[in-house]
This record gives C-alpha cells, sequence and structure tokens, in this order.
C-alpha cells in the first residue's frame, strides 16, 4: 500500500515546513535577518495508463489517463528578502542599510562574507569590526584621540577632534550587490558568502547602481511578521496531523486485509 509512504512524505515535508517557521521565529529580534520559506514540489508519478494513448478495445484515445503521484519533497528553503523597519539607537557605529547591498567583512581564511548587521565595534587598535571581530572591508581606523565619528549616507566616515573643528575623512563604506541574493549561502552569525547561485559581488558606493544608503544610529529589525508565522505554523501543524490520519487509515485497512479467511 503505497498510501503509507505517501503520508509519511507529507509528515516530513510538513516537519520541515515548522522547522523552518521555528527559526524564523527565533530570530524575530535578530538584526537585518530576512525570513525563510520551505517550498515543495511533488514527486514522480506512476504511469498505469498514460494520457493520449489508444485504447485497444475501440481505437479511442484516452483523454486523461491514470496518474499515482508518489508523495511530496523539499524543493528549497527560499529566504524572502525585504526591508526590516529601522530601530533608532543613537550609537556612532550602529549602520543601517536603507535598500539593496551587503557590508563585506572578512573571514579569518581571508573568504570576503557579507552581512546586513551594522551591529559595529571598535577594536583595541581602532579598527571597525563586527561584533565577532571581523573586519570590514575596507579596513577603516578610527584614531584613539578622535572625539566621535559620522557617517553619511554615502558611507564617507569622518572623525571629529577636540583640537580641530573640521571633520577629518577616515574613508568610506562600501556595499556589495547581488544578481541573485537569494542564492547566497548562510553561514550563520548574520553572514552570508557567494555562491554559483548568486553570482559575484557587485561592489561600488552606497546610493549608486543600485545599492541602498548608509544610516548611522539605526539598525535594522527583522523582517519576520510573527502573525504570518503563527498561522502558517497552524496550517503546518494541521497538515502534518491529516497526514497521520492517512498512515492511520492505511494500517487499518491493512488490518483488516490481514484478517480476511
Amino acid at each position: 500500500m503505497k498510501a503509507l509512504k505517501i503520508a509519511a512524505t507529507g509528515m516530513t515535508a510538513q516537519q520541515m515546513r515548522v522547522e523552518t517557521i521555528s527559526n524564523n521565529l527565533a530570530n524575530m529580534s535578530t538584526t537585518g535577518y530576512n525570513a525563510r520559506r520551505a517550498e515543495f514540489a511533488d514527486l514522480h508519478y506512476q504511469q498505469f495508463a498514460r494520457a493520449g494513448t489508444v485504447n485497444a478495445a475501440d481505437g479511442t484515445v484516452l483523454p486523461t489517463g491514470i496518474q499515482l503521484g508518489l508523495g511530496v519533497r523539499p524543493s528549497a528553503v527560499s529566504i524572502h528578502l525585504a526591508q526590516g523597519a529601522l530601530s533608532a539607537t543613537g550609537s556612532d557605529l550602529d549602520f543601517a542599510i536603507e535598500g539593496n547591498g551587503y557590508l563585506e567583512v572578512t573571514l579569518p581564511s581571508g573568504q570576503a562574507a557579507y552581512t546586513r548587521d551594522g551591529a559595529l565595534k571598535r577594536s583595541a587598535e581602532g579598527l571597525i569590526v563586527t561584533s565577532d571581530g571581523l573586519s570590514v572591508a575596507p579596513e577603516i581606523v578610527i584614531p584613539d584621540d578622535a572625539r566621535s565619528i559620522s557617517v553619511n549616507a554615502n558611507g564617507e566616515v569622518y572623525a571629529y577632534f577636540r583640537d580641530n573643528p573640521e571633520a577629518q575623512l577616515l574613508g568610506q563604506f562600501s556595499l556589495a550587490g547581488f544578481t541573485n541574493a537569494k542564492g547566497l549561502e548562510a553561514l550563520g552569525g548574520n553572514l552570508f558568502v557567494e555562491t554559483e547561485a548568486s553570482g559575484p559581488a557587485l561592489v561600488s558606493t552606497p546610493g549608486e547602481d543600485g545599492l541602498g544608503t548608509v544610516r548611522q544610529g539605526y539598525l535594522e529589525d527583522s523582517s519576520v511578521d510573527p502573525v504570518r508565522e503563527v498561522t502558517e505554523l497552524i496550517e503546518a501543524q494541521r497538515g502534518y496531523e491529516m497526514n497521520a490520519k492517512v498512515i492511520s487509515a492505511a494500517d487499518q485497512m491493512l488490518a483488516a486485509t490481514t484478517q480476511v479467511r
């Protein structure tokens, strides 16, 4: 009886959907997090009578045929790219990207990674780094005697000193864009790396080439919609229960078959 295996694939699919939703809800407060969506596709079909074949009895063509599906399979867990709300923090080293683009950081291996988490820090050497100590590219060093810093929408970083009323330009942030940002590979820690699916990084100045701008003193909230997630959680739970009932019904049918005398 194929119903047992078909229902089992349905339960596995709904379980993955619940796991994806739970990850979204767990990251409701994660800076710059975008919700994920589990996507599914039907499995192969057994062709008992192909549509369009000739009926041997009278020569007519079958209009539909008989195709029996074998269940469901996960096809993708895609990221839903959306701009999160901007929350004011007032910190000089908090930056939100308003629009498309990612900050580029350098991993310990030297590989480039990308993030929308603009909660940056200052290292002991004055280097602007992420919360995990990864340097932001291009590297910008804040002098020890700098009183404060200012960053404009184009990513230019200026430092102010006590003995000089004029601001000093320290450097400029750049942003990276991708042809298919959904193809980026998530590493955790709000980091992504490029893949063949995403295409190479297109690095440019904020506000140019379709990239967003930088907002100092703000952080981007998660774009997770709790109401939608809870609604989908209920749907997934009901789908899991219905597939479980199919397994129970198939088990009763098999039991009835074995008891036939």
